[in-house]
Protein backbone atom coordinates (compact mmCIF):
# COMPACT_ATOMS: atom_id res chain seq x y z
CA UNK A 1 0.00 0.00 0.00
CA UNK A 2 1.17 3.50 -0.81
CA UNK A 3 0.07 6.04 1.78
CA UNK A 4 0.39 9.76 1.09
CA UNK A 5 0.61 11.51 4.46
CA UNK A 6 0.27 15.06 3.14
CA UNK A 7 -2.90 15.95 1.26
CA UNK A 8 -5.04 19.10 1.50
CA UNK A 9 -8.51 19.82 0.17
CA UNK A 10 -7.23 22.46 -2.23
CA UNK A 11 -10.04 21.73 -4.69
CA UNK A 12 -12.95 22.25 -2.31
CA UNK A 13 -16.16 23.55 -3.96
CA UNK A 14 -16.22 27.25 -4.73
CA UNK A 15 -19.02 27.73 -2.21
CA UNK A 16 -16.49 27.24 0.60
CA UNK A 17 -14.34 30.16 -0.55
CA UNK A 18 -17.39 32.34 -1.11
CA UNK A 19 -18.60 31.64 2.43
CA UNK A 20 -15.15 32.50 3.79
CA UNK A 21 -15.18 35.81 1.89
CA UNK A 22 -18.46 36.68 3.56
CA UNK A 23 -17.09 35.68 6.96
CA UNK A 24 -14.11 38.00 6.46
CA UNK A 25 -16.37 40.82 5.23
CA UNK A 26 -18.45 40.32 8.35
CA UNK A 27 -15.50 41.24 10.54
CA UNK A 28 -15.94 44.85 9.37
CA UNK A 29 -19.68 44.78 8.83
CA UNK A 30 -21.40 42.24 11.12
CA UNK A 31 -24.54 42.47 9.00
CA UNK A 32 -22.67 40.59 6.25
CA UNK A 33 -21.48 37.78 8.51
CA UNK A 34 -22.89 34.42 7.37
CA UNK A 35 -24.08 31.60 9.60
CA UNK A 36 -22.35 28.24 9.26
CA UNK A 37 -25.71 26.73 8.34
CA UNK A 38 -25.86 28.94 5.24
CA UNK A 39 -23.01 27.04 3.59
CA UNK A 40 -24.53 24.44 1.28
CA UNK A 41 -22.22 21.85 -0.23
CA UNK A 42 -23.79 18.62 -1.45
CA UNK A 43 -22.24 15.16 -1.57
CA UNK A 44 -22.28 15.44 -5.35
CA UNK A 45 -20.31 18.69 -5.12
CA UNK A 46 -17.69 16.90 -3.05
CA UNK A 47 -17.61 13.87 -5.33
CA UNK A 48 -17.04 16.05 -8.38
CA UNK A 49 -14.14 17.96 -6.82
CA UNK A 50 -12.43 14.80 -5.57
CA UNK A 51 -13.06 12.40 -8.47
CA UNK A 52 -11.82 14.87 -11.07
CA UNK A 53 -8.78 15.98 -9.08
CA UNK A 54 -7.10 14.19 -6.16
CA UNK A 55 -8.59 10.76 -6.76
CA UNK A 56 -7.93 10.92 -10.49
CA UNK A 57 -4.27 11.71 -9.90
CA UNK A 58 -3.92 9.13 -7.14
CA UNK A 59 -5.07 6.44 -9.54
CA UNK A 60 -2.84 7.71 -12.34
CA UNK A 61 0.23 7.94 -10.11
CA UNK A 62 -0.31 4.77 -8.13
CA UNK A 63 -1.04 5.89 -4.57
CA UNK A 64 -3.76 4.27 -2.50
CA UNK A 65 -4.64 6.36 0.55
CA UNK A 66 -4.20 10.02 1.48
CA UNK A 67 -4.24 11.62 4.92
CA UNK A 68 -6.46 14.54 4.07
CA UNK A 69 -6.68 17.88 5.86
CA UNK A 70 -8.08 21.34 5.11
CA UNK A 71 -6.20 23.55 2.68
CA UNK A 72 -3.19 24.91 4.54
CA UNK A 73 -3.19 28.39 3.02
CA UNK A 74 -6.90 28.70 3.84
CA UNK A 75 -6.34 28.14 7.56
CA UNK A 76 -5.30 31.82 7.80
CA UNK A 77 -5.30 31.88 11.58
CA UNK A 78 -4.32 35.54 11.59
CA UNK A 79 -7.78 36.57 10.33
CA UNK A 80 -10.32 37.62 12.95
CA UNK A 81 -10.36 36.19 16.46
CA UNK A 82 -10.74 32.78 18.04
CA UNK A 83 -14.45 32.63 17.21
CA UNK A 84 -13.64 33.31 13.57
CA UNK A 85 -11.09 30.50 13.50
CA UNK A 86 -13.28 28.16 15.52
CA UNK A 87 -16.19 28.40 13.10
CA UNK A 88 -13.92 28.16 10.07
CA UNK A 89 -11.98 25.15 11.39
CA UNK A 90 -15.19 23.29 12.22
CA UNK A 91 -16.51 23.83 8.69
CA UNK A 92 -13.28 22.78 6.98
CA UNK A 93 -12.77 19.73 9.21
CA UNK A 94 -16.30 18.55 8.57
CA UNK A 95 -15.72 18.78 4.81
CA UNK A 96 -12.61 16.61 5.02
CA UNK A 97 -14.52 14.13 7.15
CA UNK A 98 -17.25 14.00 4.50
CA UNK A 99 -14.60 13.29 1.86
CA UNK A 100 -13.37 10.38 3.96
CA UNK A 101 -16.92 9.04 4.29
CA UNK A 102 -17.63 9.29 0.58
CA UNK A 103 -14.27 7.73 -0.37
CA UNK A 104 -13.33 5.59 2.66
CA UNK A 105 -10.82 3.48 0.76
CA UNK A 106 -8.82 6.48 -0.38
CA UNK A 107 -8.98 9.26 2.25
CA UNK A 108 -8.70 9.50 6.02
CA UNK A 109 -8.93 12.89 7.78
CA UNK A 110 -6.51 15.02 9.76
CA UNK A 111 -7.65 18.23 11.46
CA UNK A 112 -6.76 21.88 11.37
CA UNK A 113 -6.97 23.60 14.76
CA UNK A 114 -8.83 26.86 15.50
CA UNK A 115 -5.67 28.73 16.41
CA UNK A 116 -5.60 32.50 16.79
CA UNK A 117 -2.68 34.86 17.55
CA UNK A 118 -2.27 35.56 21.24
CA UNK A 119 -4.96 33.07 22.25
CA UNK A 120 -4.14 30.19 24.60
CA UNK A 121 -3.67 27.02 22.50
CA UNK A 122 -5.76 25.06 25.00
CA UNK A 123 -8.82 26.68 23.35
CA UNK A 124 -8.15 24.34 20.42
CA UNK A 125 -8.71 21.21 22.48
CA UNK A 126 -12.50 20.87 22.00
CA UNK A 127 -12.12 20.83 18.20
CA UNK A 128 -9.19 18.41 18.45
CA UNK A 129 -11.25 16.09 20.67
CA UNK A 130 -14.27 16.31 18.37
CA UNK A 131 -12.25 15.46 15.29
CA UNK A 132 -10.55 12.47 16.90
CA UNK A 133 -13.61 11.05 18.65
CA UNK A 134 -16.37 11.85 16.13
CA UNK A 135 -14.54 12.00 12.81
CA UNK A 136 -11.81 9.42 13.33
CA UNK A 137 -9.02 11.87 12.56
CA UNK A 138 -5.58 10.31 12.69
CA UNK A 139 -3.53 13.49 13.14
CA UNK A 140 -3.59 17.27 13.35
CA UNK A 141 -1.91 20.18 11.63
CA UNK A 142 -0.23 22.53 14.10
CA UNK A 143 0.67 26.07 13.03
CA UNK A 144 3.73 27.38 14.93
CA UNK A 145 3.00 30.91 13.64
CA UNK A 146 -0.71 31.80 13.77
CA UNK A 147 0.25 35.45 13.14
CA UNK A 148 0.84 34.71 9.46
CA UNK A 149 4.53 35.44 9.02
CA UNK A 150 5.24 37.75 11.95
CA UNK A 151 6.20 35.00 14.42
CA UNK A 152 4.59 36.46 17.53
CA UNK A 153 4.07 33.09 19.23
CA UNK A 154 6.65 31.50 21.55
CA UNK A 155 8.66 28.54 20.23
CA UNK A 156 7.15 25.09 20.10
CA UNK A 157 9.15 24.17 23.19
CA UNK A 158 7.29 26.74 25.30
CA UNK A 159 4.92 25.43 27.94
CA UNK A 160 1.98 27.29 26.37
CA UNK A 161 1.84 24.51 23.77
CA UNK A 162 1.83 21.73 26.37
CA UNK A 163 -1.98 21.31 26.59
CA UNK A 164 -1.98 20.42 22.88
CA UNK A 165 0.91 18.00 23.36
CA UNK A 166 -0.81 16.34 26.30
CA UNK A 167 -3.84 15.64 24.12
CA UNK A 168 -1.65 14.40 21.29
CA UNK A 169 -0.02 11.93 23.65
CA UNK A 170 -3.37 10.91 25.14
CA UNK A 171 -4.86 10.16 21.72
CA UNK A 172 -1.58 8.89 20.24
CA UNK A 173 -1.69 11.24 17.25
CA UNK A 174 1.14 13.15 15.56
CA UNK A 175 1.12 16.74 14.39
CA UNK A 176 2.25 17.95 11.01
CA UNK A 177 3.95 21.28 11.67
CA UNK A 178 2.39 23.42 8.96
CA UNK A 179 2.03 27.20 8.74
CA UNK A 180 -0.60 28.97 6.69
CA UNK A 181 -0.76 32.05 4.49
CA UNK A 182 1.89 34.70 5.02
CA UNK A 183 0.52 38.22 5.40
CA UNK A 184 4.09 39.53 5.70
CA UNK A 185 5.23 40.72 2.24
CA UNK A 186 8.79 39.72 3.07
CA UNK A 187 7.79 36.03 2.93
CA UNK A 188 6.17 34.39 -0.07
CA UNK A 189 3.69 31.90 1.38
CA UNK A 190 4.69 28.62 -0.27
CA UNK A 191 8.20 29.43 -1.50
CA UNK A 192 9.53 31.06 1.64
CA UNK A 193 7.22 31.02 4.66
CA UNK A 194 6.48 27.29 4.50
CA UNK A 195 10.12 26.31 4.18
CA UNK A 196 11.24 28.84 6.78
CA UNK A 197 8.73 27.36 9.20
CA UNK A 198 9.92 23.80 8.59
CA UNK A 199 13.48 24.81 9.37
CA UNK A 200 12.47 27.00 12.31
CA UNK A 201 10.38 24.26 13.93
CA UNK A 202 13.28 21.83 13.73
CA UNK A 203 15.65 24.33 15.31
CA UNK A 204 13.17 25.13 18.09
CA UNK A 205 13.12 21.46 18.97
CA UNK A 206 16.90 21.14 18.69
CA UNK A 207 17.57 23.95 21.17
CA UNK A 208 15.10 22.57 23.71
CA UNK A 209 14.52 19.44 25.76
CA UNK A 210 10.88 19.16 24.68
CA UNK A 211 11.05 15.43 24.04
CA UNK A 212 12.31 14.73 27.55
CA UNK A 213 8.96 16.05 28.76
CA UNK A 214 7.06 14.24 25.98
CA UNK A 215 9.09 11.19 24.93
CA UNK A 216 6.27 9.81 22.73
CA UNK A 217 5.35 13.11 21.06
CA UNK A 218 5.68 12.97 17.27
CA UNK A 219 6.10 15.81 14.79
CA UNK A 220 6.03 15.46 11.02
CA UNK A 221 7.95 18.27 9.35
CA UNK A 222 6.71 18.61 5.76
CA UNK A 223 8.34 19.68 2.51
CA UNK A 224 11.31 17.44 3.17
CA UNK A 225 12.20 19.38 6.30
CA UNK A 226 12.96 22.71 4.67
CA UNK A 227 16.69 23.36 4.94
CA UNK A 228 17.26 20.60 7.48
CA UNK A 229 18.66 17.78 5.31
CA UNK A 230 20.78 20.15 3.24
CA UNK A 231 22.34 21.67 6.37
CA UNK A 232 22.48 18.54 8.52
CA UNK A 233 26.12 19.22 9.37
CA UNK A 234 25.24 22.69 10.64
CA UNK A 235 22.51 21.30 12.87
CA UNK A 236 24.77 18.54 14.19
CA UNK A 237 27.43 21.10 14.96
CA UNK A 238 25.02 23.46 16.69
CA UNK A 239 23.65 20.64 18.82
CA UNK A 240 27.19 19.75 19.80
CA UNK A 241 27.98 23.34 20.79
CA UNK A 242 24.78 23.45 22.86
CA UNK A 243 25.84 20.26 24.66
CA UNK A 244 22.85 18.39 23.30
CA UNK A 245 22.91 14.65 22.55
CA UNK A 246 23.60 13.43 19.04
CA UNK A 247 20.65 14.25 16.79
CA UNK A 248 19.73 10.59 16.28
CA UNK A 249 19.04 10.38 20.00
CA UNK A 250 17.95 13.96 20.63
CA UNK A 251 15.36 14.36 17.84
CA UNK A 252 14.99 11.40 15.51
CA UNK A 253 12.80 9.35 17.82
CA UNK A 254 10.21 12.11 17.60
CA UNK A 255 10.65 14.06 14.35
CA UNK A 256 9.86 12.77 10.87
CA UNK A 257 10.06 14.24 7.37
CA UNK A 258 7.89 13.85 4.29
CA UNK A 259 8.86 13.54 0.63
CA UNK A 260 7.24 16.75 -0.67
CA UNK A 261 10.49 17.55 -2.48
CA UNK A 262 9.99 18.17 -6.15
CA UNK A 263 13.14 17.01 -7.90
CA UNK A 264 15.28 13.86 -7.94
CA UNK A 265 18.45 15.34 -6.39
CA UNK A 266 16.41 16.69 -3.49
CA UNK A 267 14.79 13.33 -2.77
CA UNK A 268 18.16 11.61 -3.08
CA UNK A 269 19.68 14.07 -0.59
CA UNK A 270 16.80 13.55 1.85
CA UNK A 271 17.21 9.78 1.71
CA UNK A 272 20.98 9.98 1.99
CA UNK A 273 21.04 12.22 5.07
CA UNK A 274 17.88 11.27 6.97
CA UNK A 275 17.42 7.65 8.11
CA UNK A 276 14.79 5.75 6.16
CA UNK A 277 12.81 5.18 9.36
CA UNK A 278 12.20 8.92 9.56
CA UNK A 279 10.92 9.50 5.99
CA UNK A 280 7.24 9.23 5.04
CA UNK A 281 5.85 9.32 1.52
CA UNK A 282 3.88 12.45 0.60
CA UNK A 283 3.12 14.59 -2.42
CA UNK A 284 0.91 17.54 -1.36
CA UNK A 285 -0.41 17.18 -4.90
CA UNK A 286 -2.61 19.86 -6.36
CA UNK A 287 -0.80 22.10 -3.94
CA UNK A 288 1.90 24.74 -4.15
CA UNK A 289 3.64 23.36 -7.26
CA UNK A 290 1.19 22.07 -9.85
CA UNK A 291 3.09 22.39 -13.12
CA UNK A 292 5.07 20.05 -15.33
CA UNK A 293 8.85 19.99 -15.12
CA UNK A 294 10.09 20.74 -18.67
CA UNK A 295 13.26 18.73 -18.06
CA UNK A 296 11.34 15.51 -17.31
CA UNK A 297 7.90 16.01 -18.84
CA UNK A 298 6.29 14.93 -15.57
CA UNK A 299 4.51 16.84 -12.83
CA UNK A 300 6.83 18.22 -10.18
CA UNK A 301 4.60 16.87 -7.41
CA UNK A 302 4.51 13.30 -8.75
CA UNK A 303 6.88 12.33 -5.95
CA UNK A 304 6.41 8.58 -6.35
CA UNK A 305 8.52 8.78 -9.50
CA UNK A 306 11.46 10.05 -7.47
CA UNK A 307 11.18 7.26 -4.92
CA UNK A 308 10.95 4.68 -7.70
CA UNK A 309 13.95 6.15 -9.54
CA UNK A 310 16.17 6.30 -6.46
CA UNK A 311 19.44 4.40 -6.79
CA UNK A 312 20.02 4.32 -3.03
CA UNK A 313 16.74 2.87 -1.76
CA UNK A 314 16.12 -0.86 -1.52
CA UNK A 315 12.70 -2.43 -1.92
CA UNK A 316 12.55 -2.75 1.87
CA UNK A 317 13.34 0.95 2.17
CA UNK A 318 10.58 1.84 -0.27
CA UNK A 319 8.09 -0.22 1.71
CA UNK A 320 8.98 1.68 4.87
CA UNK A 321 8.65 5.05 3.13
CA UNK A 322 5.42 4.14 1.35
CA UNK A 323 3.61 2.37 4.18
CA UNK A 324 5.52 1.05 7.18
CA UNK A 325 6.57 4.39 8.62
CA UNK A 326 3.12 5.94 8.17
CA UNK A 327 1.52 3.09 10.10
CA UNK A 328 4.05 3.54 12.91
CA UNK A 329 3.86 7.35 13.11
CA UNK A 330 0.05 7.40 12.74
CA UNK A 331 -1.13 4.55 15.00
CA UNK A 332 -4.80 5.47 14.51
CA UNK A 333 -4.30 5.11 10.78
CA UNK A 334 -2.75 1.68 11.34
CA UNK A 335 -5.70 0.67 13.54
CA UNK A 336 -8.21 1.86 10.94
CA UNK A 337 -6.45 -0.13 8.21
CA UNK A 338 -6.25 -3.26 10.37
CA UNK A 339 -9.96 -2.95 11.09
CA UNK A 340 -10.47 -3.28 7.33
CA UNK A 341 -8.17 -6.29 7.15
CA UNK A 342 -5.34 -4.29 5.53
Amino acid sequence: MIIDVHGHYTTAPAALGAWRDLQIAGLKDPSKAPRASELKISDDDIRETIENNQLKLMKERGSDLTIFSPRASFMAHHIGDFETSSTWAAICNELCYRVSQLFPDHFIPAAMLPQSPGVDPKTCIPELERCVKEYGNVGINLNPDPSGGHWTSPPLSDRQWYPIYEKMVEHDIPAMIHVSTSCNPAFHTTGSHYLNADTTAFMQCLTSDLFKDFPTLRFLIPHGGGAVPYHWGRFRGLAQELKKPLLDEHLLNNIYFDTCVYHQPGIDLLNTVIPVKNVLFASEMIGAVRGIDPTTGHYYDDTKRYIESSKILSDADRHQIYEGNARRVFPRLDAALKAKGL
